[in-house]
């Protein structure tokens, strides 16, 4: 998949030693699996001649001893004979039987992974949007170091948070409790005052939409990209209006087929800022009260930054917006500003507050602007 730095970094050999490697363990397996079904059968047959002839010699001792007839003789040489097909089946049925158990193993090890706790009752048809984290501690499995420590945040219906601070510092583990992805270690995440594990699952994701860096698409048509999921069958009045207002309309219309065009795997037919356009028609359509933006303009050139926070801002316009961004010139005009180290919410306040303060993010803001 990589094929175009394998090239250019020289990458072909090494990639060769690993391929026959790889190569050369396959084979070593298979002509072990061959080699255990011929010893197997070998030693199935083996057994059953010996059988057989045990059998022919007791047979021929009762006969001399005239203790049994031609027929019976010829009964149990019959029932020997058609017991020995069965038993060189058998054989062949093992080595199948043992790679079914292999297959099993990984198969059942997804079929007995905990299925997600779904056990809230209460029914939400649209959230105000007011989130609130209160004593939000998060601890990953097998991890000695928490992610999240004692964050406490509120965020009011309609306006804009931001969550700056440096890589590691806990701002997607604090966004990703919002939808349940992962739950806390302790204390509470709450939406309009309920915490969430109250909600039914599909209730809460209803109110949640995501515009990441990493965006989602799917080998399929423009409109089937845009009205994805509990999307599907919307109007195509409904997708040219969402994809109008990110943007995105006119590069559409000069696709071959408009918004039947397939976009490939992963929207690979696509440019960058074409698929960040494509996943903020898709919120728009979906018309979420909470909007999740994670890093959405951080790999794009300038034009196309300039049409997807144009989009942008008109999506965020009377939703609760949570925002993580590392260009700090992106969230200047938030509500709030809360800036996380090390797990925990190290500064809040406004853009103008914040430099003021001279803190945290007033030395992050520097470092970013100390060019111009």
């Amino acid at each position: 998949s990589a094929q175009q730095m394998v090239k250019v970094y020289g990458g072909e050999p090494g990639e060769r030693e690993r391929f026959d490697a790889v190569s050369r363990k396959v084979r070593s397996l298979q002509i072990k699996v061959a080699a255990t079904r011929a010893l197997s059968t070998a030693t199935v047959q083996i057994l059953a001649d010996s059988a057989l002839a045990v059998v022919v010699a007791l047979a021929a001792r009762e006969a001399v001893k005239d203790a049994m007839t031609a027929g019976q003789f010829m009964v149990v040489m019959s029932a020997m004979l058609a017991m020995l097909p069965s038993l060189k089946r058998f054989t062949s049925v093992q080595s199948q039987v043992q790679r079914g158990l292999a297959a099993a193993s990984s198969l059942f090890e997804v079929i007995d992974t905990p299925a997600e706790d779904d056990a809230g009752t209460r029914a939400l048809e649209r959230a105000r949007g007011h989130v609130a984290f209160r004593a939000v501690g998060l601890r990953y499995a097998g991890k000695e170091e928490a992610a999240l420590d004692g964050i406490e945040l509120d965020c009011a219906p309609g306006t804009v948070t931001a969550l700056v601070g440096r890589s590691g510092s806990g701002k997607s583990s604090l966004v990703r409790l919002l939808p349940r992805f992962y739950e806390p270690s302790t204390g509470q995440v709450l939406l309009d005052g309920v915490p969430l594990p109250e909600y039914r699952l599909a209730d809460l994701r209803r109110q949640i939409a995501v515009v990441s860096q990493e965006v989602a698409l799917f080998d399929d048509s423009v409109a089937a990209n845009i009205a994805y999921g509990d999307l599907a069958g919307a109007p195509l009045e409904r997708i040219v209006a969402a994809a109008r207002a990110a943007n995105a309309l006119e590069f559409i219309e000069r696709l071959p087929q408009g918004f039947e065009t397939r976009i490939g795997d992963r929207g690979a037919l696509l440019s960058g800022g074409q698929r960040q356009r494509l996943a903020i028609a898709r919120a728009i359509l979906k018309d979420a009260p909470i909007l999740i933006l994670d890093e959405a303009t951080s790999a794009l050139d300038t034009e196309s930054e300039r049409l997807v926070q144009d989009a942008l801002a008109r999506i965020m316009a009377g939703r609760t917006t949570l925002v993580i961004a590392h260009r700090l010139s992106t969230v200047e005009h938030a509500d709030q500003v809360a800036v996380m180290d090390q797990g925990r919410i190290v500064e809040l306040g406004s853009h103008v507050q914040l430099i003021a303060a001279d803190g945290l993010y007033a030395r992050l803001h520097r470092m970013q602007f100390q060019g111009v």
